[in-house]
């Protein structure tokens, strides 16, 4: 656990773009107002955190889901974000799938890749044994 309130802020360039994607060109925000957000948004996740834990420990867990986060949501009645969250969570799933997918492809790929080059190897030593024995089966045949 942070020692500080000040070690809980989010990272500046993080909150400085989703304040750029917020407001229309030309806005400018001081560096007072930036900072002012930050703390806000600091508040805002260590409040929603709290609630979801009151969440997973009345269901006797240790671990926050995000039906918690939902849940908490709804209690500090930011009901009107429950879609849009819902939305985020199902888009981010998809990519995640997405991803663990073409990873799995990418492993299957690579394996079928090894196992191919191996059974060319193994052909091909097969290949130069049987011209190593016809070599030396027609070695023999002029000595006979």
């Amino acid at each position: 656990m942070a020692e500080r309130p000040e070690d809980l802020n989010l990272p500046n360039a993080v909150i400085t773009r989703i304040i750029k994607e917020a407001l229309p060109d030309g806005v400018n925000v001081s560096k007072e107002a930036r900072r002012a957000i930050s703390q806000a948004a600091s508040v805002f996740v260590l409040y929603a955190t709290s609630c979801a834990n009151n969440f997973a420990m009345k269901a006797k867990r240790k671990t926050l889901n995000a039906g918690d986060v939902m849940s908490a949501m709804e209690e500090m009645e930011f009901e009107r974000f429950l879609q849009p969250l819902r939305e985020a969570l199902e888009a981010y799933k998809k990519g995640q799938k997405g991803k663990k997918e073409a990873s799995e492809q990418k492993r299957k790929d690579k394996e079928k890749n090894s196992t191919d080059e191996n059974d060319k190897s193994k052909d091909e030593e097969e290949e130069e044994h049987m011209d190593e024995q016809e070599g030396e089966n027609e070695g023999e045949e002029e000595e006979n």
